[in-house]
């Protein structure tokens, strides 16, 4: 192979890594930048070392080996790549996306590497595009499901900052209120001062049979006018579907 065309394909690999990249590092996400370029690059390096190895010439005529096998390796490797970012928090799992971003990654490298520019590019911004605009249409469909989901179980998460001295009053207070609702339990309560002993910060898991935004708000807000308080949220942190 030469040379220049080696470069070519490798340096397009890079771009479109990079393009991927850029956007998952704009949003924050846990691959962003370098990890897409290298994944993307190391693809079409791996594409581009069968070729070099396997590449012959006989009276003037170039034959070329079978670069799927290293292919289907590539695939292989970026399995478990991908089930490294992949975690288990609570009821849900966090990692698909990016998971799935690494393996497309993958793809574009692999379609530089053999040569085919016009499909790596598109394959590429196909993903960048995807991400850019159904990550909208996702939200909107989580907010207005059409699912039943009063038999699911959620898991939500609260976060209280406070004074020291109203800490176990606040533990109190927020047991009660789930003690009188049969269809909540608590999973975990747990505090920290996170190096400031002047203010307790509280943190507090609730398993819940069904969608209690509501009654999540009103505890919330029923904590929010407590002395001593100076913050308060809360959010799904899980959903578990009971068939």
């Amino acid at each position: 192979m030469e040379i220049h065309i080696f470069i070519l394909r490798l340096l397009l690999a890079i771009g479109l890594g990079l393009v991927i990249g850029f956007e998952r590092q704009w949003r924050q996400r846990s691959a962003g930048l370098r990890t897409n370029t290298l994944v993307a690059m190391g693809s079409a390096a791996f594409t581009l070392i069968s070729f070099a190895l396997t590449e012959t010439i006989e009276e003037d005529e170039i034959y070329r080996g079978d670069a799927t096998r290293i292919i289907g390796q590539i695939v292989t490797g970026i399995g478990f790549l991908g089930a490294g970012v992949i975690m288990k928090d609570g009821l849900s799992v966090r990692g698909l996306n990016t998971a799935a971003t690494i393996w497309c990654s993958a793809a574009v490298g692999a379609l530089a590497g053999v040569g085919l520019f016009l499909e790596a590019t598109l394959v590429a911004f196909s993903v960048t595009f995807i991400h850019l605009f159904f990550r909208p249409v996702g939200n909107f469909l989580n907010k207005y499901s059409f699912v039943n989901t009063d038999n699911d179980t959620f898991l939500y998460k609260f976060n209280i900052t406070c004074k020291d001295q109203v800490e176990n009053h606040l533990r109190v207070l927020l047991l009660n209120s789930i003690k009188k609702d049969d269809r909540l339990q608590l999973r975990s309560l747990k505090s920290s001062d996170d190096n400031n002993p002047a203010y307790a910060f509280v943190q507090a898991e609730i398993y819940a049979e069904g969608r209690h935004d509501v009654e999540m708000e009103n505890l919330a807000s029923l904590l929010t006018i407590e002395y001593g308080v100076t913050q308060v949220s809360w959010e799904i942190n899980g959903q578990q579907e009971n068939d």
